[in-house]
């Protein structure tokens, strides 16, 4: 079968023309923005992907197009797809149709953490000998690709079925099925992060939200488990407006029975249930956040049969996720970061696991407001709070409607604005000093920002 993406370029549609492809369909593609990683995944999978939406793909007559959320009404080709008559999909529809019905799909869902807690429960299924199929929404460095098929048989355990680990996006599914995500993939085990509000392009409150998170729960069979982090009102909300699977909640301040906690710094700690000790964890991540992704994981990976310190075992071999904290380079003493947060509390999270790596040594914050939430200004009033931790902070306002500048003013001489990407480069390469580290954090490319930076600093240092 010949399938056709629109929006090939996003982290989860890539994820399934990867699996597409592993299936033997010929897959072909189309994006307004091509940049890394997607891009050089598709390029080794031998992906033909054309830049633009234009009409006369049509001609190309695949069986099926394939439609992310990233398009909507009025796109020259989805209105010739319509005209035409011709087949389309959803990705979360094509998935659940064509690869998860006979599968024990785990899904991670939660504002926060979906991608890193995803690899994480990916490898450590993978570590236990599981061979799991996978989809995430980032490329994970102990797989090098964001999807895979895995092994679909359950190795003849009766009654048993092979595991797939899916990032559970609430995100809305396509212009023409306004669903979040999660509700297609039906899964039996699923992981609660956090819940916070996001995405103000298309909810209006966090109560929408919740009520998402509630239609997930009532697609988990009763032989199901639901884990959950037990620090999150918002959570604990979602459950009492129904819950028939067994609950297993994990990030307790104190011992509380059958749940799961962590004692320690969080890159040594012992993961406790009530007061015994079940696996330990060492591992080079830094953070709370991902402590708590480290104890969901080892409770969704109890669930297909893997044990507590079997799992706090496979943690110790983690590699994250390319763009968290990732490195990009180091120039003259200055190292340059590329990171995904977007959200400002991603970026408080981001900036401060940083700052506990590099402690005394200068933060230079560099950041986009590139969702669709930070595009609206429905955040802003956060972005003090989130970068408090930096240095200096700069932010590129090229493409906003409100005033960032205004919504920095709180931050004084510590925070500037730029209206291009060139006019940032500048400003930063003016303002580094060896040592310091720069963070650039956007859940896009970011003009290329990080090579530039490299660049720019080559020549002046």
């Amino acid at each position: 079968m010949h399938i056709h993406i629109l929006g090939i370029c996003g982290t989860f549609m890539g994820g399934i023309a990867a699996l597409a492809r592993e299936c033997g369909h010929k897959v072909t593609g189309c994006d307004a923005n091509v940049y890394p990683p997607m891009s050089e995944q598709l390029r080794g999978l031998d992906v033909d992907v054309v830049e633009g939406y234009t009409a006369n793909q049509l001609a190309r007559k695949p069986d099926l197009f394939v439609i992310g959320n990233v398009v909507s009404r009025g796109n020259p080709l989805v209105e010739a797809i319509l005209d035409d008559g011709a087949r389309y999909t959803s990705g979360p529809q094509w998935l659940a149709d064509n690869l998860l019905h006979d599968r024990h799909v785990l899904a991670v869902a939660g504002t926060h953490g979906k991608t890193t807690t995803a690899a994480m429960l990916a490898w450590t299924l993978e570590h236990a000998g599981l061979q799991p199929g996978f989809l995430v929404g980032g490329v994970p460095m102990n797989f090098d690709v964001s999807a895979r098929l895995g092994q679909p048989k359950s190795g003849g355990i009766p009654g048993a079925r092979a595991p797939f680990v899916i990032e559970a996006d609430e995100y809305d599914t396509a212009f023409f099925d306004k669903r979040s995500k999660f509700v297609h993939y039906r899964p039996r085990t699923v992981i609660l992060n956090n819940l916070e509000f996001d995405h103000a392009d298309i909810f209006d409150n966090v109560q929408a939200i919740e009520r998402q998170f509630h239609h997930l729960v009532r697609t988990v069979p009763a032989s199901g488990r639901l884990v959950v982090n037990a620090q999150d009102e918002r959570l604990q909300r979602v459950l009492e407006q129904g819950c028939w699977s067994e609950v297993v909640r994990f990030g307790a301040r104190k011992e509380e029975p059958g749940v799961l906690r962590a004692r320690g710094e969080p890159h040594t700690f012992d993961v406790l249930r009530g007061g015994l000790r079940v696996a330990q964890v060492e591992w080079p991540l830094l953070g709370e956040h991902n402590q708590l992704n480290a104890l969901a994981t080892i409770a969704a990976a109890e669930h297909v049969g893997v044990a507590a310190d079997v799992a706090g075992n496979a943690l110790r071999d983690f590699h994250n996720v390319k763009r968290r904290l990732e490195l990009i380079g180091t120039v003259a003493g200055v190292s340059v970061y590329d990171d995904f947060a977007h959200h400002p509390t991603a970026m408080h999270t981001t900036v401060n696991g940083l700052r506990r790596r590099v402690g005394r040594s200068r933060i230079i914050a560099v950041f986009e407001p590139r969702s669709n939430t930070m595009k609206l200004g429905t955040m802003k009033e956060q972005l003090p709070w989130s970068l408090e931790e930096a240095d200096l902070a700069y932010c590129h306002s090229g493409g906003l409607t409100w005033d960032a500048a205004q919504a920095l003013a709180p931050m004084g001489e510590q925070a500037r604005v730029c209206g291009s990407i060139d006019e940032l480069v500048t400003q930063v390469v003016d303002a580094a000093q060896a040592g310091d580290h720069i963070l650039c954090m956007s859940n896009g490319g970011f003009g290329g920002v990080h090579n530039k930076l490299l660049a720019a600093l080559a020549t002046k240092l």
